[in-house]
């Protein structure tokens, strides 16, 4: 039985100041870094972070920390606020599939902001996510399934990770990180709801997320104190948010041997990831059968229950609704070839092809695939198509998960796809160089992006 399962972390999430990197974590590291730098960019022109941007302007007081939205220097607060929900915009961010969680966008931007703010290395951004990672997985775990009824563990969990890897890049010790992730644990919020209905809200999750998690690591390295039985005491994070007060010898198990961020799902598709089980299976009857959007009388789709509770949508209005909507998605991916960014432009949205599928397309809870979530994200599709065929496909995995991973070329190519159209081949290519390589922190953004965002 763990004692105190804050302490624990905090006491892990210290070890990563100082303890040797293994070349195998930091490429990982790495990986993330550059899957966020490509769900960033195209986020950057898209409200609600322009909004925000706009909005915040007169309040940017003196700092290091790059806002990419605008391109501007400015407090760590600030920079990461905005970079996190610009990198939540566009759904192509990273998954811990374990948790139901993307921690990139909380953790990644405010770990960022801080080393610009320190003028640190690219090894202290790498050491500060891991950190990250490391603990706001864990409490993921612990928390999960039931966790995931109402809340968003992006904006919950999220805020743990964005505490911990601004602490440790602050250079707080064991006892500070532990009161970041207490004050943390009394701001962490997001509900379900906000994506249910067309709102904004959603990528604001990550974005508050990564702004309360930074004011709690920035207030423990200068003595703010909290609670430290806050993750698993009877009123604390766990007993408010799940249904108990955490599953902690499961979360921290293999904590020292397993490193969570070396099993990261990128995402092969923009949308959901509740919906790519179904949307790889799709596309590999596809394949193996040369059937098109117009051969198809029938689509039923057996998931687990986010992809029936969150994801079916037999009619969408919106760009926001459309991401999760599996009706829509399918019907881009037999029309388009694929769910990229392409898919959510406004003719795409009317595209009468991809409306005449929707209604073709149905979705059940499946049973067995609901005892099996949140370990396997998997799906039982059933294609009928005007001929009389049927064909049949069990998926048990996604491409991106860890059992199925994009390769570092393939993760490049996703970089590439995304990030060209925003500054430029040239560009993209130098700055996916140096996020492989290098050993400077990312700075600036290439100078046409920051006209672009201007």
């Amino acid at each position: 039985m763990v004692d105190n399962p804050l302490l624990t972390l905090a006491e892990h999430a210290a070890s990563w100041r100082t303890r040797p990197l293994p070349p195998d974590v930091a490429h990982h590291a790495r990986r993330a870094l550059i899957d966020w730098f490509a769900a960033l960019l195209p986020g950057l022109s898209k409200p609600p972070a322009t909004l925000l941007a706009a909005a915040m302007a007169a309040e940017r007081g003196p700092g290091r920390s790059i806002c990419y939205v605008d391109g501007r220097p400015g407090p760590l607060r600030h920079a990461a606020l905005l970079n996190a929900t610009a990198s939540h915009t566009v759904e192509f961010d990273d998954i811990f599939r374990d948790a139901g969680y993307h921690p990139g966008c909380p953790t990644i931007a405010p770990a960022l902001a801080a080393v610009q703010q320190q003028g640190g290395t690219m090894d202290d951004l790498l050491r500060a996510i891991v950190a990250g990672y490391e603990v706001s997985c864990r409490i993921g775990m612990a928390v999960q399934p039931s966790h995931y009824r109402n809340w968003h563990t992006t904006g919950t969990v999220g805020t743990f990770g964005a505490a911990v890897a601004t602490a440790v890049a602050l250079g707080c010790d064991s006892e500070k990180i532990a009161h970041a992730i207490a004050t943390a644990a009394t701001f962490a919020g997001g509900l379900q709801q906000a994506f249910l209905s067309d709102s904004m809200s959603k990528p604001l999750h990550p974005g508050h997320a990564a702004d309360a998690g930074a004011l709690a690591a920035i207030g423990a390295a200068a003595g703010v104190t909290g609670a430290l039985d806050a993750l698993h005491g009877p009123k604390g994070f766990a007993a408010a948010t799940s249904e108990d007060t955490g599953k902690w010898d499961k979360a921290l198990a293999d904590l020292g041997r397993r490193v969570c961020i070396t099993e990261m799902t990128f995402k092969n598709h923009g949308c959901c990831g509740h919906i790519f089980a179904a949307l790889d299976a799709v596309r590999d009857l596809q394949r193996e059968n040369g059937f098109t959007a117009g051969d198809v009388a029938r689509i039923h789709v057996g998931g687990y229950g986010p992809t029936k509770s969150i994801c079916d949508r037999p009619s969408i209005t919106t760009e926001q609704e459309a991401r999760f909507s599996v009706q829509f998605t399918m019907g881009a991916l037999l029309v388009l070839g694929g769910v990229r960014i392409a898919a959510f432009s406004p003719e795409n949205l009317a595209n009468p092809a991809i409306r005449a599928v929707m209604p073709k397309v149905t979705v059940e809870l499946d049973p067995e695939l609901a005892d099996a979530y949140p370990a396997k994200r998997a799906a039982k599709v059933r294609v009928e198509l005007a001929d009389g065929r049927r064909l049949d496909r069990y998926q048990p995995t996604r491409k991106g998960d860890p059992d199925a991973p994009l390769s570092d070329a393939e993760l490049s190519e996703k970089f590439r796809e995304l990030c060209d159209p925003v500054i430029g081949a040239e560009a993209s290519a130098g700055l996916l160089a140096a996020l492989w390589q290098g050993d400077a922190v990312p700075g600036q953004l290439p100078s046409p992006l920051r006209a672009a965002a201007e």
